[in-house]
């Protein structure tokens, strides 16, 4: 029989919690790519647009919460540019822009620096 420490327990859930945030971030990232490629107006667009809304929704409200572990600045500084990245994709959804490489970029500096 298998016995693990509490600490190892915990480490294994905080390090399949990041993995999953890389995916999800990897996800979003070649939704937009694609989108890109579409045009603002495609189906492509609106699935990651969507997709990129819910995936910085569910990050912001984790990070907003007095369970996360992340220093409080480092939260803060997490949810202003996921606001960002939210009021961007919001623009492309109403024609306002069609940019998605600040997304993207962004996106990608985020996902890189989940360690």
């Amino acid at each position: 029989m298998y016995q693990f420490s509490y600490a190892d327990i915990q480490t294994d859930s905080v390090a399949d919690a990041k993995d999953r945030e890389r995916q999800l971030l990897s996800r979003s990232i070649d939704m937009l790519a694609a989108a890109a490629a579409a045009g603002s107006r495609s189906m492509e667009a609106v699935e990651a647009l969507h997709f990129t809304n819910r995936v910085w929704t569910n990050l912001i409200e984790d990070l907003g919460s007095s369970d996360n572990a992340l220093p409080k600045e480092l939260r803060a500084n997490l949810i202003s540019i996921g606001l960002w990245l939210l009021r961007e994709a919001e623009d492309i959804r109403q024609g306002r822009t069609d940019d998605f490489e600040g997304i993207i970029e962004v996106s990608q500096i985020i996902r890189d620096g989940i360690q």
